[in-house]
């Protein structure tokens, strides 16, 4: 067995795509996961399946929640190991960066150097990102609602889907699947 995260993004935020995480760890359980656990309730799952691939587990996630729920939700999943390799990589790490300003934006494909390349680092000072392999990280040094590069890292320049999760959830989240 393997554990793995699902990360579904824009659930439960304005009354808007509700998926109660009591229906997504039954809906996870009932596609074969087990040691389901939810952490908040923004659509963060911990479980361990017998699957080998990301890509299916998620689709076959995203298939549940249309048929039980009724809506469409886009889901991301990664392997433990990965959620540690995206803490462990911390392009920040040894700086004092206050963790409800910094996110990842964890990507359904590979981080491509090109969907950015024409950001001017000092046009968003005092805010910084840094792609990683699955994706980008966002340093929002002055709040995140107002962020201009949160504006403009979006799934459509970035080219793939994307959901992102303050650096507080990324660490327990890959706690949580290492336990």
């Amino acid at each position: 067995m393997t554990t793995y995260v699902a990360l579904l993004r824009g659930i439960n935020v304005g009354g808007k795509k509700r998926v109660p995480m009591q229906a997504l760890r039954g809906m996870l359980t009932d596609m074969g996961g087990e040691a389901v656990r939810t952490h908040l309730n923004s659509g963060n799952a911990v479980f361990t399946h017998p699957e080998a691939d990301e890509a299916t587990l998620a689709a076959t996630l995203e298939g549940a929640i249309e048929r039980e729920l009724g809506f469409s939700v886009t889901c991301l999943v990664r392997e433990a190991g990965e959620m540690r390799r995206v803490v462990d990589a911390n392009p920040f790490a040894g700086r004092a960066v206050d963790p409800s300003r910094f996110l990842v934006i964890f990507l359904a494909g590979p981080a491509d150097p090109a969907t950015v390349a024409d950001l001017a680092p000092a046009a968003y000072a005092p805010e910084e990102f840094a792609l990683g392999e699955r994706e980008v990280y966002l340093h929002c040094a002055e709040g995140i609602r107002d962020s201009k590069l949160a504006k403009v890292l979006t799934e459509r320049r970035l080219g793939t889907a994307a959901t992102a999760r303050n650096w507080n959830t990324v660490t327990k989240l890959a706690d949580m699947a290492h336990v």
